[in-house]
């Protein structure tokens, strides 16, 4: 049987996936999506931009042929060609098994091989910014099948990551032993007779194309992943305790847990609570929340604001505030819209005009980035401390609020979860901000408009749905305090 980098680098991020990759009925799996395709189309760019650093040479070879790829790749190598990109190489593990290595590409260095006075090492060209411990274990992978056929070992392998400085030196004195640890926890999971325990762990799987099938088990099981809070650190150590149920997590003193890894005097009380919650299918006030009288305050009028980014650029295209008239009973919703990346400024100017016409009003928002946001443009825009100070201090994150004070009887504390718990729905059924990422670069390149005005009516529902779950909040406080007035 082949193990390629590829499997071993899916099973660092989930033991589950490789072994359905290779055992897995592939009618099962998802289409892909649009997010992956994009995720795809970036890794080809950045490797195109890499490459067009460096000449290079490169096997000629039909995918799947890996015998006449090898062939190739080894005539290349004999040669002393100075880069050889996509090349394929191999070494027998055992009986069982053999390594498929692809290095994205392999450079010549001085040193002694079989080749003559020179030997390759591995570089890696990845997406990611950090050299994160997958890169690092793949680099190693290639490094050791290169290794036997070359008949020398590097002492060094390189990953080309998306930054400036992008050359990273991988030290395989310190990954090589890793690596070899997770290649054999890897072989022994391909040899049990049934795919590893299930376990949702929503950004690592949301790109999966076995997410579906996954999540109806764990849906089926009423899987302790499902439960906000329930990391893989966590579930082992509930796990060891035979706390393996929502009941039995539910039941559990949360003096039991406080001391265990993952866990402290703050996490184990609302874990306990969050599973109480989704037993009993209904919410649930947390130990310690938040003050009542920030959790109720209403304003006369109320600014609920929604950013729409393109990370890829660096790029905040759309900045979307609903004016919220509680004494008028009326909502305005204003779209500041960023048609190409250097109207940045402009949008940016435009949100301050608008949020100083409300010099009083809270600014509402869900999670951190639109406060690290205005920070970050007030200083790329140069803008006056004194004129984004007084905006900040009226920032408000109803994702703390929420988190801090309440638990739901959902799987997931984002917003679009959240919010249709309680019915509320967006109109682009489909709609996402990974989704809104991928539609303004097809923008940028068709110039259909459809997409902005589709990403525009997202970012407004965003925005009500914020509105929503605050208003939600204020009215649950107020009645389980019983400050509602007659």
């Amino acid at each position: 049987m082949l193990i390629n980098a590829e499997s071993l680098l899916q099973y660092q991020r989930c033991k589950r996936r490789p072994f359905l990759d290779i055992h897995g009925d592939k009618s099962q799996r998802d289409a892909p999506n649009e997010l992956l395709r994009k995720l795809q189309q970036d890794k080809i760019a950045h490797q195109l931009s890499a490459l067009a650093q460096v000449t290079y040479d490169q096997p000629n070879y039909s995918y799947g042929n890996w015998e006449n790829a090898e062939k190739a790749t080894l005539e290349l190598m004999q040669r002393g060609v100075e880069y050889i990109y996509k090349g394929v190489l191999s070494a027998t593990y055992s009986e069982a098994y053999t390594l498929l290595s692809r290095p994205d590409l392999l450079v010549k260095r001085p040193g002694k091989s079989c080749f003559g006075d020179w030997m390759y090492v591995a570089a890696s060209i990845e997406l990611g910014k950090r050299p994160k411990q997958e890169y690092q274990v793949v680099a190693a992978f290639h490094t050791q099948v290169l290794a036997t056929v070359q008949e020398f070992a590097p002492e060094t392998a390189w990953l080309i990551l998306r930054t400036k400085d992008r050359n990273y030196p991988v030290d395989l004195f310190k990954w090589m032993p890793r690596m070899q640890q997770i290649l054999e926890e890897f072989i022994q999971v391909l040899e049990l007779p049934n795919p590893p325990e299930v376990f949702i762990a929503r950004q690592k799987c949301n790109l999966c194309h076995w997410y579906s099938q996954c999540y109806a088990i764990a849906q089926s099981e009423k899987h302790l992943s499902l439960v906000p809070g329930v990391t893989p650190i966590r579930y082992t150590q509930l796990q060891a305790l035979a706390i393996t149920t929502l009941e039995s997590l539910a039941n559990t003193n949360p003096s039991t847990l406080e001391n265990l890894l993952g866990f402290d005097s703050e996490v184990a009380p609302k874990l306990v609570v969050q599973a109480q919650s989704a037993l009993e299918k209904r919410p649930l006030i947390l130990p310690y929340p938040l003050p009542i009288k920030d959790i109720t305050f209403t304003a006369p009028i109320e600014l609920y604001f929604d950013i729409e980014a393109q990370p890829d650029l660096d790029l905040n295209y759309l900045l979307g505030v609903l004016v919220v008239d509680r004494l008028a009973n009326t909502e305005q919703f204003y779209s500041f819209l960023a048609d190409k990346p250097e109207d940045e400024e402009l949008v940016w100017q435009q949100f301050l005009d608008l949020v100083w016409q409300y010099p009083e009003a809270p600014i509402y928002h869900f999670c951190v980035y639109e406060v690290d946001t205005v920070k970050r443009l007030a200083k790329l825009y140069r803008t006056p401390y004194a004129s984004v100070r007084p905006v900040l201090s009226r920032f408000v994150d109803v994702y703390e609020q929420l988190t801090q004070s309440v638990a739901l009887p959902i799987e997931s504390y984002a917003l679009k979860a959240i919010a249709r718990w309680l019915g509320f729905e967006w109109r682009e059924k489909e709609a996402s901000g990974a989704k809104c990422i991928y539609w303004y670069d097809q923008w940028l390149e068709t110039g259909d408009r459809t997409l902005l005005e589709i990403i525009q009516s997202y970012n407004e529902d965003d925005c009500r749905a914020t509105h929503r779950v605050k208003d939600w909040l204020v009215n649950f406080f107020q009645d389980e305090y019983g400050l509602r007035r007659a």
